[in-house]
């Protein structure tokens, strides 16, 4: 049967194509000197690490577009937390939105309603002011009931004044701005000034079958697992895994030193194609209920459907896809729900919610992990040799494009810290802000790199992914007892053999998955150093470069015993 949803409960909202995805070509931080912004790129060269308006530029963008813009809609006020209401690691914000799409998905994104008001008193809050920039009447044909403004479409963040202004767009984190433009962009710009971070990561606590439980965060780019791995099912007996968050994560270091996470968010904002019981179960039973979805298709039984749940569909039911188009079949040629397609749903109905994902002090973190989806050369997992190293590993994350943004086909793309569309301030000064958290007295995670989607010469998957990734995170909890179970490698600390538990994997190529091929990474370090110089420029930290010289000089030792 398909995921049957009731009316009652649940949303299905469609949008006009134009409007389909972050537009992160429009999305701007507005500060008064551009370096404060984004890195000063290469000569001749795009950046690529944010784009940067000036605060004339801003007044006069924002003078041409809102005035008269909310004319005969309905205007809704909404204040909202970041965090456990009250949280000392929680912050504030108000959204003044024309949106009721707006007003039911930040309800279920984040902790919504008077009691922010009582906490909030007069203190500090973010302002946040949205519209689809479609006053009535409307100019522009209405398509799908979605009215938007894609010509004048603009996301901003003014760190000075603490705002965020977006137009045009009523999609997701365009006009959802509690969450990319306050959790990350406006959220790392304060957690620089006051000593913490906010990331792009997910959270998640694993309890060993001797009962020791660990908290991880891990920071992928968009479609790479995240969501599956914090909702992860272990196909190892013995193990818990319970969910803190899936996506974003405000991390300080405590009085003893502990690094102490919370999920700022309320709700799941997943991607929904290739969700599905075998791969996700856990998020499925989280959106059976008080769901928005967006631009899924639509199923004749009152059910929703997306490209992964064919084996929960009935024959006898017919599907609508998210263009509208009846008795859709997938010899159209066509998606039935588009590649961005998304599930907004309460994090406390997943079946796996942490009992502490709403603890004001946060969950202690003793592992970072960082990925993104490398078909080739990566291996399944490595250690950070130190923090430093850690923080370059960090800086240097790829990930084939999504559908997340508008980047066409499948291309690797440099996604530092999986924040790459989320920089707040200069990345440059984001890695330094990263380095200087290394300071005496503070028990530092460790740091990872993994890579769930390693190819073999005929393009299959040479790891199995989602529940086995538990076998990795094992591994990871070893390292962090500080079990013997690494050596060496030119890039990091790779899994000794034997110490990897593959029970049951019986067609698993061990020496495949970890293989380091000398020629990728040499083209990998000239890539870094290409990528590093044209970005970054002046604004790349010494320390960055070093490690960077570093793995050049370990990488010319492949082939021999290192």
């Amino acid at each position: 049967m398909s995921l049957t949803v009731s009316i009652l409960l649940s949303w299905l909202a469609r949008t006009d194509p134009a409007d389909v995805a972050r537009v992160e070509s429009r999305t701007f931080v507005v500060t008064k000197r551009k370096q404060e912004a984004i890195p000063t790129p290469k000569s001749g060269i795009q950046g690529t690490l944010g784009n940067w308006m000036s605060m004339e530029q801003w007044k006069a963008a924002i003078q041409e577009r809102f005035p008269g813009c909310m004319t005969g809609r309905t205007m809704y006020v909404i204040p909202y937390s970041m965090g456990p209401v009250g949280s000392p690691l929680s912050k504030i914000g108000i959204e003044l939105t024309d949106s009721p799409y707006v007003a039911a998905s930040m309800r279920v994104m984040t902790r919504m309603g008077s009691d922010v008001l009582d906490v909030l008193g007069n203190g500090e809050f973010t302002k946040c002011l949205h519209s689809v920039g479609s006053p009535l009447p409307l100019s522009r044909p209405l398509v799908n009931n979605w009215p938007c403004n894609p010509d004048k479409t603009i996301v901003t963040q003014c760190p000075e004044t603490n705002e965020i202004v977006s137009f045009g767009s009523g999609y997701g984190g365009n006009s959802l701005l509690g969450k990319k433009a306050f959790a990350l962009r406006i959220g790392s710009t304060i957690a620089r000034k006051e000593g913490w971070l906010a990331e792009h990561m997910l959270i998640v606590g694993i309890t060993n079958p001797q009962g020791v439980k660990r908290y991880i965060a891990a920071a992928f780019p968009s479609a790479c697992g995240k969501t599956n791995l914090a909702m992860l099912t272990s196909t190892l007996p013995g193990y818990k895994v319970e969910c803190v968050g899936d996506d974003i994560a405000w991390m300080r270091f405590d009085k003893n030193g502990v690094l102490r996470a919370i999920n700022p968010e309320n709700g799941f904002f997943g991607v929904a194609p290739g969700t599905n019981m075998e791969t996700n179960p856990n998020a499925m039973k989280t959106c059976e209920k008080n769901t928005i979805f967006t631009n899924v298709a639509k199923t004749s039984d009152g059910g929703v459907f997306w490209e992964g749940m064919e084996k929960e569909v009935s024959p006898d039911v017919s599907i609508t896809s998210w263009l509208g188009e009846e008795k859709w079949t997938k010899s159209s040629g066509r998606s039935a729900a588009h590649p961005n397609s998304r599930f907004c749903c309460p994090a406390s109905q997943c079946p796996t919610i942490d009992p502490d994902w709403e603890s004001a002090d946060g969950v202690p973190i003793s592992a970072i992990l960082f990925g993104g989806r490398r078909p080739y050369g990566v291996p399944l997992v490595y250690e950070s040799f130190s923090w430093r190293h850690g923080v370059f590993i960090g800086a240097s994350v790829s990930s084939e494009a999504t559908a997340a943004a508008e980047f066409k086909g499948r291309v690797i793309m440099h996604d530092p810290f999986a924040m790459r569309p989320f920089f707040g301030y200069n990345a440059g000064h984001y890695l330094e802000h990263w380095l200087s958290m290394e300071k005496p007295g503070r028990k530092l995670p460790k740091i990872f790199h993994v890579n769930w989607f390693r190819k073999n010469a005929k393009g299959g998957y040479l790891w199995p992914g989602f529940g086995d990734n538990i076998r990795v995170l094992d591994w990871i909890l070893k390292r962090c007892e500080g079990e013997a179970v690494a050596q060496p490698s030119p890039i990091g600390l790779l899994p000794k053999p034997g110490s990897l538990n593959t029970d049951g994997l019986n067609d698993l190529d061990f020496n495949e998955l970890f293989n380091l091929p000398q020629r990728f990474w040499q083209d990998e370090v000239k890539d870094l150093e290409t990528y590093f110089s044209e970005q970054f420029g002046d604004d790349l930290p010494n320390k960055i470069l070093a490690e960077l010289q570093d793995l050049k000089k370990r990488i010319s030792h492949l082939g021999s015993d290192y």
